[in-house]
């Protein structure tokens, strides 16, 4: 996969390669039995990207892995348990405050009530289960960040789930 920025310049690490302890974010693309990505809204008083679409992820922090932070943050964030990860679908780089940020999200498969998330409401106030037909979802999104990057991750991941029949998917959390 070739790596670029959320604004479709060319990333600056070479893939592999992770920043500073602190600077890498990873993100959870959450699929259900009907192969449809799960995708949490910010609050529209997030400093962030106030009211986009996005998905389930965060921060890793220095005293854990990438897998440590993606089973976390899925958990802090809806409730549910990290299952299998699938596939590495996006990487990219987005500026904060105090810096650049490199994410690295995966698609995967959580355990426990899929109906029923559990939101910090006062950051994603609303969630949504999008399937491929369903992307216009994310436009409004897109015009007010300027950033295709989730649309993008969303766009890929359903691409690889219509190529990659059920049976076929395995965990390959063993190599992040």
């Amino acid at each position: 996969m070739a790596e670029r920025t959320v604004d479709g310049r060319p990333a600056a690490a070479p893939a592999g390669h992770p920043p500073a302890a602190g600077k890498l974010v990873v993100g959870a693309l959450i699929v259900d039995s009907r192969d449809r990505v799960f995708l949490q809204q910010r609050s529209a008083d997030r400093r962030l990207f106030p009211g986009c679409w996005d998905v389930v992820g965060g921060h890793v922090e220095p005293d854990e892995s990438p897998l440590e932070a993606l089973a976390r943050e899925l958990t802090e964030e809806t409730g549910w348990r990290l299952g299998r990860v699938l596939h590495r679908v996006a990487e990219g780089q987005w500026d904060a405050d105090d810096g650049t940020r490199t994410e690295i999200d995966y698609l995967v498969e959580a355990v426990g009530d899929l109906t029923a998330p559990r939101l910090e409401r006062d950051k994603h106030p609303r969630c949504a289960w999008v399937g491929p037909h369903d992307l216009a979802l994310l436009d409004d999104s897109v015009r007010r960040s300027g950033s295709t990057f989730v649309r993008d991750a969303v766009t890929a991941a359903h691409t690889w789930l219509a190529r990659t029949p059920a049976p076929r998917r395995k965990d390959i959390s063993d190599t992040l």
